[in-house]
């Protein structure tokens, strides 16, 4: 398989774990009500913690990035245009998202931000590849 469509599984797999992650945190998935909770419609939810919230929000953002990276390497792939740029700007914007993760958890917003803007990076070192 050729690495950019590996990249894009990797950054699919990262995106699932994350939306189930934030889905058994808003359930309280830990506690026997909210295991019960989880597997069932999440109709009664408790009110999001502030923990819960940033995990929706996190999972949120990862699925909108995952969007756009998956967009650009699949046009990259189907292009012929997998240079290094292209590969190198897929990985920054992999690791840049594995670090956004727990920073983002954590509540730590300008490590936050700057974390985000590397992933930017990222992508539009897969643009600049792609010319």
């Amino acid at each position: 398989m050729p690495k950019l469509l590996s990249l894009v599984i990797c950054m699919a797999v990262l995106t699932w774990l994350m939306l189930l992650v934030a889905s058994l945190i808003r359930a309280r998935a830990w506690t026997p009500k909210g295991l019960m909770l989880a597997f069932g419609n999440r109709a009664d939810l408790p009110e999001a913690t502030p923990l819960a919230g940033r995990a929706q929000r996190t999972a949120a953002n990862t699925l909108e990035n995952f969007v756009l990276f998956a967009a650009l390497a699949l046009t990259a792939q189907l292009a012929g245009a997998t240079g290094e740029r292209v590969l190198l700007g897929a990985e920054v914007f992999l690791w840049a998202r594995i670090a956004y993760i727990p920073v983002y958890l954590l509540g730590l917003p300008f490590l936050r931000t700057a974390v985000w803007a590397v992933g930017i990076v990222g992508l539009g070192m897969m643009i600049a590849g792609m010319r």
